[in-house]
């Protein structure tokens, strides 16, 4: 009776996870086949490996991974840039204002992700606001690219995972006692000191998992570098939808997930870490 309440997560998880990725897994050592659909089952000609081969060897998809890679830890980095000083503002605002600011943080998600992205691509689009008053201040004779360029696709990318980085710091800074400064200040050291040597080493914790909290879902975003990233974005993301939709090559696409989830394997378990010591 006593394990009968966890019988719902478990099955929750495995219909919802477990089973998902089982299928992922057994389309990347299927074989590749015309027809519908465009895979046939490993059976009596065994396990296929090709997919996973052809990843690993061909520069092209290890140039995907390697781009991923670098998006997300640079958006992760941008993200903890902006996130520290607003977490920090935020735990130490007074009372009545921090529930009215949070909001504010969390707002975005209020609204639909494809809507945000459209504002986006209204903004910088040539014909858009900003080089609209650009034009008009005369700052510009022509448009500027803003457009499917990278800073536009780290625009997005940070605009849409901010709020993972500052809440965790916001979490992390809010339980520091103020006496640990005080005490400091106390003890000869000015405002900058005292953050260097009390509050930053003991908010090295959240900001850890406020990076990782960003780099895990940004290493396979897709939509963002689709939507606002130049053409030379090709993330594994990218890669993925390609091969699966437009290629119409199953086992590829899926032996591009698998890797790309034992990729993230690492800093999933250190967040994990983080998070059972806080």
């Amino acid at each position: 009776m006593r394990r009968l309440p966890l019988l719902v997560p478990v099955l929750w998880l495995g219909l919802l996870v477990a089973l998902p990725l089982l299928v992922v897994l057994v389309l990347s050592v299927s074989w590749p086949a015309e027809g519908v659909p465009p895979f046939t089952l490993p059976g009596v000609a065994g396990l296929n490996g090709d997919a996973f081969a052809l990843v690993l060897g061909d520069p092209y998809y290890r140039a995907a991974f390697g781009k991923a890679l670098v998006v997300a830890g640079s958006t992760a980095g941008l993200c903890l840039l902006l996130a520290f000083p607003m977490a920090l503002g935020l735990a130490r605002a007074r009372a009545a204002w921090r529930a009215p600011l949070l909001l504010l943080v969390l707002l975005p998600f209020w609204t639909g992700f494809l809507p945000r992205l459209g504002a986006w691509i209204g903004l910088l689009r040539d014909e858009g606001w900003i080089n609209h008053l650009l034009q008009a201040w005369g700052l510009i004779e022509t448009p500027l690219p803003l457009l499917y360029s990278w800073p536009a696709l780290f625009l997005g990318m940070v605009h849409a995972y901010l709020p993972f980085a500052v809440l965790p710091l916001y979490a992390s800074l809010s339980r520091l006692e103020p006496v640990l400064e005080e005490a400091a200040a106390d003890l000869g050291a000015n405002g900058f000191t005292a953050f260097r040597t009390v509050t930053l080493p003991l908010a090295t914790p959240g900001a850890a998992a406020a990076f990782l909290l960003v780099f895990i879902p940004a290493a396979g975003e897709y939509v963002i570098p689709e939507l606002l990233g130049p053409p030379s974005a090709q993330v594994v993301g990218r890669v993925l939808w390609q091969e699966f939709f437009q290629n119409r090559d199953w086992p590829t696409a899926a032996a591009l997930a698998v890797l790309l989830l034992l990729a993230l394997l690492v800093p999933i378990h250190l967040f994990q870490r983080l998070e059972a010591r806080a």
